[in-house]
């Protein structure tokens, strides 16, 4: 049980800690991450200065904490639901041996070095790994390259963007994981290949440092307000673990637009289902409805900027048999770092 104290943390995992025998107790029990490839020259100390995450995305995540913050979950448990799950997903528990922490349980990659299997197929790839309290915040603990966050939502948010001492990015999940469904062999199989097809091109719009769904909402937002609405563009859509390629195939609006892996930060349906009406090609139909699909990408390798694309299957067959792997495509191009 957590302490009973005044300024006790547990009472607001995304706040500040203000227990200095709580970080005294954490300091003497030092952990340090396998995952020593991940350090850098940056050093921190639990005395840091909170590293500066911006309002709204803290808000952001912490929005979505319902899905990723399961305080009462045993190791066990986290373990069960993660030994299938994506490199990236993850899950945030209360630790029951230190005071005021929290287990990060990640689904990696890769084990460790010199880690062997133990148990089930997949354990090993299940990783946890300690957040301490600090006087002025929360930080992974037993990292010199970690600096110490103002909040729980901060820490993860920064994770998401950038995996500093982790071996993967975070994905910041919009539903609850005992909800995922977990891809089949024939989606498994279009992922490890890659998978590409014709699609329709709608719009691209700067959404600043917004990623996630609310950029996708900003930008839904753009697109439907404007008159005339855009006429959709044929482009060539490719997915694959070096990122994204989208080809005009009429070279009408560009020539090739390339999104390396490492500057997508989100992909997807859009979340609240608007649709798109076109008219339909060689078909008895006049008119058919398409969800949209988006994703969200840095302006350029070295910008702090992003953009959000909207696309839309070709037709209903192309949405069946390739944007049927979308939801899992995110492992490819977001769940690596």
């Amino acid at each position: 049980m957590r302490s009973n104290a005044s300024n006790d943390w547990s009472k607001d995992p995304y706040g500040r800690v203000g227990s200095s025998a709580a970080v005294e107790s954490y300091n003497a029990n030092e952990v340090v991450s396998n995952y020593t490839s991940r350090r850098n020259s940056v050093t921190s100390n639990a005395n840091s200065e909170p590293q500066e995450v911006a309002a709204h995305h803290v808000k952001f995540v912490r929005d979505s904490s319902k899905y990723w913050y399961k305080p009462n979950i045993t190791r066990d448990e986290a373990v069960n639901l993660l030994r299938n799950a994506h490199p990236g997903t993850f899950i945030v528990r209360d630790s029951t041996t230190f005071a005021n922490a929290f287990g990060l349980v990640l689904k990696v990659a890769y084990p460790p070095p010199g880690v062997q299997q133990k148990g089930p197929p997949g354990d090993e790839l299940v990783r946890h790994f300690l957040v301490e309290p600090t006087l002025r915040g929360v930080r992974l603990k037993g990292c010199s390259n970690e600096p110490v966050f103002s909040s729980l939502s901060a820490l993860v948010y920064q994770h998401s963007i950038t995996p500093l001492a982790l071996p993967c990015r975070l994905i910041i999940p919009d539903r609850d994981i005992s909800q995922t469904d977990y891809p089949s062999p024939v989606q498994q199989q279009l992922l490890c290949q890659g998978a590409a097809c014709n699609v329709l091109y709608l719009i691209t719009v700067d959404t600043e440092s917004l990623t996630g769904p609310q950029a996708v909402r900003k930008a839904v937002s753009t697109l439907f307000n404007q008159r005339p609405l855009p006429t959709p563009t044929q482009v060539h859509f490719k997915v694959s673990q070096q990122g994204i390629t989208l080809t005009d195939n009429t070279r009408r609006l560009f020539f090739r637009k390339n999104y390396p892996a490492h500057t997508i930060s989100h992909c997807g349906l859009d979340p609240d289902e608007h649709r798109w009406s076109v008219q339909a090609l060689h078909s008895d139909i006049p008119v058919t409805n398409h969800r949209i699909y988006a994703f969200v990408a840095k302006k350029s390798p070295t910008s702090q900027d992003n953009q959000c694309h909207y696309v839309f299957p070709l037709t209903r067959v192309s949405a069946a048999s390739r944007f049927d792997g979308i939801p899992y495509q995110r492992s490819i191009v977001i769940g690596y770092p």
